[in-house]
């Protein structure tokens, strides 16, 4: 069996964060032919599952850069990496310090899930809150009801680089703790951070599912950091133009734009559909 694993911003989607219509013929024909694909990405399930619903995403996904995997067929969660108030509290002091606001994301008893946030400082967080607070099943509350006991699979958030590189410096202090950064709004120099457990990867979330779903092979598509344990799991691995350089260079081929169907492209000719 063959697993097909499929970065989305960057890789799969489009710049207008959807999947165009021909990356979902692609995948349509990729379903009918039997060739099995899932999903990993720095996304959480509910930001997410819209974007994917009606292409047959029925295997295993992977969510947090590895955090969870997450499995559609019973709604289920496992491999979870989770961190603690305990674990996180000298980065959010850091994150106070620098005038930032740190959206905390939880799993809760009884399947709840939540985003805890402190007050607003800015446009750039309000429409971040704005965002978060539109998904489904999703409840967005101040960050001063977040349960003491409460398990958090990540921390991210919106502000000005000098502020966020700040932060990350302080994440390399934390050997819990593992951070990924980029530029978020280029206009208005905003960069954004995603925080979460060191023990994290989507390689060692694929690694599971390969094991699980006894997969002989992977081929993995990927454009930043967060992908490049998944290309050292992969037994191929691919870059489409617009990914970083240094994943780039670890990939077994660069292939086309992101936002020319590259992927879509890649594969209608890899597997001759």
């Amino acid at each position: 069996m063959e697993l097909i694993v499929f970065d989305l911003d960057g890789t799969l989607l489009n710049r207008h964060s959807t999947l165009s219509p021909g990356t979902r013929e692609t995948l349509a024909k990729l379903a009918a032919r039997g060739i099995a694909y899932t999903v990993a990405t720095g996304r959480t399930l509910h930001a997410a599952r819209a974007l994917l619903a009606g292409s047959d995403f029925s295997l295993p996904h992977v969510y947090k850069n590895g955090v969870m995997i997450w499995r559609p067929d019973t709604g289920d969660y496992s491999h979870s990496r989770m961190l603690t108030l305990a674990e996180i509290r000298r980065v959010m002091e850091t994150f106070s310090a620098q005038g930032v606001t740190p959206f905390v994301f939880t799993v809760e008893p009884g399947g709840r899930h939540g985003v805890y946030h402190s007050p607003l400082r800015n446009r750039g967080e309000r429409e971040v809150a704005a965002h978060f607070g539109a998904l489904e099943g999703l409840q967005l509350l101040p960050l001063a009801e977040l349960p003491g006991r409460a398990e958090i699979t990540n921390i991210s958030a919106i502000g000005p680089r000098r502020a966020i590189e700040q932060v990350q410096r302080q994440v390399a202090d934390e050997p819990h703790l593992t951070a990924y950064s980029g530029m978020a709004l280029e206009g208005r120099q905003l960069f954004w951070i995603d925080i979460h457990h060191s023990q994290a990867s989507k390689g060692d979330a694929i690694a599971a599912i390969k094991r699980d779903l006894g997969v002989d092979k992977v081929i993995c598509f990927g454009d930043s950091d967060n992908d490049l344990s998944m290309f050292a799991l992969a037994d191929e691995s691919y870059a489409p133009s617009n990914a970083k350089e240094q994943v780039k260079a670890a990939a077994t081929a660069v292939i086309g734009h992101h936002d020319e169907d590259g992927i879509a492209r890649f594969l209608q000719q890899r597997f001759q559909l």
